[in-house]
């Protein structure tokens, strides 16, 4: 399942959705588009200026070469045309004029005429001198389609009448050193504003239909976007919301500054009958099954309350409560209706729950380390087939708290040695006299003090660290057994539990064989001890064990008959040694009467299959006067003796007869 970290990241990557990339893009080709088209409004109005400008030039140029031929004829006509001149001598001089001389003293560089020489007129600012070219910077339509113009590089906006601005131009006449200014006045007429309101009308339309576009592109990735959203947040069986939806919601609603004065609960709530009721139907019928308990859920809650399917058969719900027994209450009505969800069935549904009062800060809370703490919660009683709920306390907290302590200290303890070998004698009911007994394993701890095996020995059945203590107790019992007959002590058999994770190793009997003769120990002196929950195995590969290391010269028995339902099944194909007596057979209502005759059926059982037998959890005398009369061949149990220490044991040794009375 995915985290809350990633959960969030990945909802801002949905809701990004790269539509900043549009609105670059959009911004970007606005921008390029404004330009462009000032730029080319440049070029078209300097175009459209210039060639009038040129054209008026070419009209006039014949005043050069004439007025250098005659000068006076040339006045003449100048003086009876409409034209306004000035004729001034390179230095400056006036010759004549028939207007005031307004011609500027700085030429107008000019985009598409590189031969004629043009000048402002000093009495009109509509035009100036710039680093290169005139400078028109837009173009404003009215009713006659141009009223006025507006400049790029430093023109104010002006208003024309007539739609007319004045220019000088230049004609030289070198062989004088004298220059003829005629002032022209250029009319940008009905065809000139028409290509530019032309061009003003295809920039506006380019850019509305830019605009468009982008407004068509932002709603489709808003769509998208929705559409996106609710694909993460949906459950493809529930048809309803999924766990990145709790995560992400769930935080937030517990988190809310609106919601710190309400209760909320965590639930976990697992559907046990799920993959049996696949099996039998089809996974699209357990499907359909999945969609109605998630129904039927949601029909229950309120708002703010939240469920979603978490894993295959497993539901997260978000729910508020008043006290512990009325959510309780209510969560036991919910399993009661899911039970019977099926008219054809019957399921059964457990639930852990997880707590969040409102003593506890929100801010520091998060929702996935509650439903994990459910999750933890509900795995307590996952060995039950019955619904049940069960609430998260500090005493599961303890527990995994110390499970984890044992996982992560539990290899340097091996290396160091921290775990001892106990040993608890077994007596020979008839003569009290010690006949072998049992390697027992505690844990003397710097860190955690004495451990008993019922604190540590689960946690590493289940973490398979229980083959490496295999290893040790084998070696260690070998070793001492080897050690006190070099002291001289008369030695008797000592069983040593193997797990029955070990059997899936083809070379267990080796293993064991090669471990006892390396501490130099006699093999008849090692019995090798295995659960009846071994024997539901993969049988062929016990037998297979087993006679190896009868073969090898171990003694092999059963711990623990009767406490299972297939021991006699199992008498029949194993090769065994010796048979242990569950305890339980000796306790209970019935240990006096039933208890007893079943106890001794076994033990006359043992005899015809040349089994030796061991009554273990014996504590007093008449039990023992029981089991000697029915030829039981040792007493394991407190009555003899608790499990003690190498030093103790070593002393039962040199005293091998026990006297209780």
């Amino acid at each position: 399942m995915a985290n809350s970290n990633s959960v969030v990241k990945n909802v801002i990557k949905v809701r990004m959705n790269h539509s900043w990339i549009t609105m670059l893009v959009f911004c970007t080709l606005s921008l390029v588009a404004l330009v462009a088209t000032a730029a080319f409004g440049e070029l078209l109005t300097a175009y459209l200026i210039d060639g009038k400008v040129s054209s008026e030039y070419n009209r006039l140029s014949y005043l050069s070469s004439e007025y250098s031929k005659d000068s006076s004829s040339v006045i003449n006509k100048l003086e009876g045309s409409k034209l306004e001149y000035v004729i001034k001598t390179d230095d400056g001089e006036l010759i004549s004029s028939n207007v005031p001389d307004t011609c500027g003293i700085d030429e107008i560089d000019t985009e598409f005429v590189d031969d004629i020489m043009l000048y402002n007129d000093t009495l009109d600012p509509i035009t100036t001198v710039d680093e290169h070219t005139l400078q028109i910077r837009s173009v404003k339509l009215s009713r006659k389609l141009m009223e006025s113009f507006r400049e790029i590089r430093g023109f104010e906006y002006r208003s024309f009448s007539s739609d007319v601005f004045p220019l000088w131009i230049e004609f030289e006449v070198p062989e004088l050193n004298t220059s003829i200014f005629v002032k022209y006045h250029v009319v940008l007429d009905f065809a000139d504003l028409t290509l530019l309101a032309g061009f003003a009308l295809i920039t506006v339309s380019f850019i509305i239909l830019l605009f468009i576009t982008f407004l068509v592109s932002v709603i489709v990735t808003g769509a998208n976007q929705k559409k996106n959203l609710k694909l993460f947040f949906m459950d493809p069986i529930t048809r309803g919301k999924n766990w990145n939806w709790f995560i992400f919601q769930g935080d937030k609603t517990i988190k809310s500054m609106m919601n710190a004065d309400k209760k909320y609960a965590v639930v976990h709530l697992v559907f046990l009958d799920y993959r049996n009721y696949c099996v039998c139907h089809s996974i699209q019928a357990g499907e359909v099954l999945l969609k109605k308990v998630h129904d039927l859920i949601s029909g229950t809650l309120d708002k703010k309350e939240i469920v979603v399917r978490s894993t295959t058969s497993n539901f997260a719900l978000l729910l508020k409560y008043q006290s512990d027994e009325q959510l309780k209450d209510r969560i036991s009505i919910l399993i009661k209706s899911l039970e019977s969800i099926s008219d054809d069935h019957d399921f059964n549904f457990q639930a852990g729950i997880s707590l969040l009062g409102t003593d506890r800060d929100r801010k520091k809370v998060s929702i996935e380390n509650e439903y994990n703490n459910a999750c933890t919660a509900r795995e307590t009683i996952e060995n039950s087939d019955e619904s049940g709920i069960v609430y998260f306390d500090d005493k599961i907290l303890e527990d995994r708290r110390w499970n984890d302590a044992v996982r992560e200290n539990q290899k340097a303890a091996l290396e160091a040695e921290e775990f001892e070998v106990y040993y608890q004698p077994k007596y020979d009911p008839k003569t009290d006299t010690l006949s072998g007994a049992e390697a027992l394993i505690r844990w003397q701890s710097p860190k955690f003090g004495f451990v008993s095996p019922g604190r540590f020995i689960p946690i590493f059945e289940k973490n398979g660290f229980i083959t490496e203590i295999d290893h040790y107790m084998v070696t260690h019992v070998a070793a001492d057994q080897a050690r006190w007959l070099q002291q001289g002590l008369k030695c008797v058999p000592v069983s040593v539990n193997i797990s029955r994770a070990h059997f899936i190793e083809s070379d267990l009997a080796e293993q064991i064989r090669d471990m006892v003769d390396k501490e130099g120990c006699p093999r008849e002196l090692i019995e090798i001890e295995l659960t009846e929950s071994a024997f539901f195995d993969d049988k062929k590969a016990l037998v297979s064990t087993i006679t190896k290391l009868k073969d090898y010269g171990f003694s092999v028995s059963m711990d623990d008959f009767g406490s299972g339902y297939s021991s006699l099944n199992s008498l029949k194909d194993m090769p065994l040694d010796t048979l242990k007596i569950d305890a339980e057979f000796f306790r209970g209502e019935e240990a006096g009467g039933r208890g007893r005759i079943v106890v001794s059926e076994t033990i006359q059982l043992a005899k015809n299959l040349n089994m030796k037998t061991v009554a273990e959890g014996v504590e007093d005398r008449e039990l023992v006067d029981f089991l000697a009369d029915n030829d039981c061949d040792m007493i394991q149990g407190y009555y003899y003796a608790k499990p003690m220490p190498g030093k103790d044991y070593e002393e039962r040794m040199i005293n091998p007869v026990r006297k209780v009375e």
